[in-house]
């Protein structure tokens, strides 16, 4: 199989990109059953939340690793390439797969009749549970790409439903206020089947309370049944339903991933209950050796260079406070590039305060907000803001700003973060 095929099979999923976003699972659906419904032949874990769904899945991947499960990882968007969505035992699909498998699948969705149109999710969605079939995983681990209810991987009826957390975002899709957020979110609990939230609202607690009861759904929460204390060295104990952990060291940076690790650990005593085996030494060693690369990643040591995907407000607010409180430098300079879709005010708000320097740019994507919005947006400290058009020239112009004692943060939006990653990837042997 050429390079060639595997870049017209790109091609073809990219074009599916210009339907945007079309909320239902009906085409979904009707790719599946085109394709011998994989997903019903799949035990899954479901993953949604507005932030820390990823970090979460990647946590219990690794421990589910460590005991010794087959297990598919389903993640979006991807950082630097396509085949990290997909993954078996960490490994990505091999570029080869990609094409066989978008090749097949092309023709059998024209056989069974499918109309158009259908998105990019939808399709790599329905390719990523054919692929983990295919390969006989034990365990899938799906991430919600957007909302829940309306989302195309709510096609599996899994082991456990996950949400992390409810925060602002998405609001033209997913509604203004956090109970309409929550109720997107909730469309992921399924009949019977056990809900791990580690939300925090009151208002959306009773919500997903209510969902739970109506369903006959096993409730629990982080907090709750699932307790986490942190020390000052970054370490966490552990109490949950039937485990005790001491001194745990996570191999991500920030306080928040605390609390994600908190639940992946939850998730594991709750799977016990299903008749998961996992051991304490899996628990602990999944969570030293766990990677998930673009959350507070130190990417240059010489000058340190950190990149972080916070995307919305809420996942500002956590990087503002992980800057505060675990990292020392001199002066900070910031390097911001945010889709258009986003609350641009409330992130700059909570992180331009923080920089003695800011540098605009844009990933490259017609979704990308102009660098010269930006320093709109930024009112006053738009006076310590420049431009920089291009993300590689951004990138290079930080770098020579950032001496030994001081700290590059580049952030805004995964697509941002993705294409600095690139750069560090080639030019520095990441």
């Amino acid at each position: 199989m050429s390079q060639d095929a595997y870049q017209k099979s790109l091609d073809y999923l990219y074009r599916l990109e210009k339907f945007g976003m079309i909320f239902g699972l009906t085409q979904v659906e009707r790719i599946l059953n085109a394709i011998g419904n994989p997903h019903k032949e799949i035990q899954a874990i479901h993953i949604g939340g507005t932030n820390g769904k990823g970090s979460t899945a990647a946590m219990m991947s690794s421990i589910l690793q460590k005991e010794g499960y087959r297990v598919g990882l389903y993640t979006s968007p991807h950082l630097i390439r396509f085949t990290e969505r997909i993954k078996v035992n960490g490994k990505e699909i091999e570029e080869e797969e990609v094409a066989t498998l978008a090749g097949w699948m092309r023709k059998e969705i024209e056989a069974a009749g499918v109309p158009p149109p259908f998105t990019f999710f939808d399709f790599t969605t329905a390719m990523a549970l054919h692929y983990f079939k295919q390969r006989l995983v034990d365990l899938a681990i799906l991430e919600v790409g957007l909302g829940g209810r309306l989302d195309s991987t709510n096609v599996v009826d899994p082991l456990i439903s996950i949400i992390t957390n409810i925060a602002k975002d998405h609001e033209e899709y997913l509604g203004k206020s956090i109970l309409k957020i929550a109720r997107e979110k909730g469309g992921i609990i399924k009949k019977g089947r056990p809900l791990i939230t580690a939300a925090e609202q009151p208002q959306v607690l009773r919500f997903f309370s209510k969902i739970c009861q109506e369903k006959g759904s096993p409730y629990f929460r982080v907090g709750k049944e699932f307790r986490y204390v942190r020390a000052e060295d970054g370490d966490f104990d552990y109490e949950g339903l039937n485990r005790k952990l001491w001194s745990i060291h996570l191999n991500l940076k920030g306080f928040h991933q605390v609390i994600n690790a908190t639940t992946a650990l939850g998730a594991m005593e709750v799977l016990e209950d299903l008749g998961y085996r996992v051991s304490t030494d899996a628990m602990i060693d999944g969570l030293r050796e766990v990677d998930w690369s673009g959350r507070l990643e130190m990417v240059s040591s010489s000058p340190r260079v950190i990149l972080d995907g916070a995307h919305n407000p809420a996942g500002a607010l956590v990087l503002k406070e992980s800057l505060e409180k675990e990292f020392e430098y001199q002066h900070l300079i910031l390097l911001i590039g945010i889709m258009k879709d986003k609350d641009i005010q409330s992130m700059l708000h909570l992180l331009a305060p923080l920089a003695d320097h800011i540098i605009l740019t844009k990933p490259h994507t017609d979704r990308a907000t102009p660098p010269s919005l930006l320093k709109k947006a930024l009112g006053q400290n738009g006076e310590k803001a420049e431009i920089a058009e291009d993300l590689k020239e951004a990138i290079e112009r930080g770098l020579s700003l950032t001496r030994e004692e001081d700290l590059l943060c580049i952030t805004g939006s995964l697509y941002t973060v993705g294409e600095a990653r690139a750069y560090f990837h080639h030019s520095r042997g990441l």
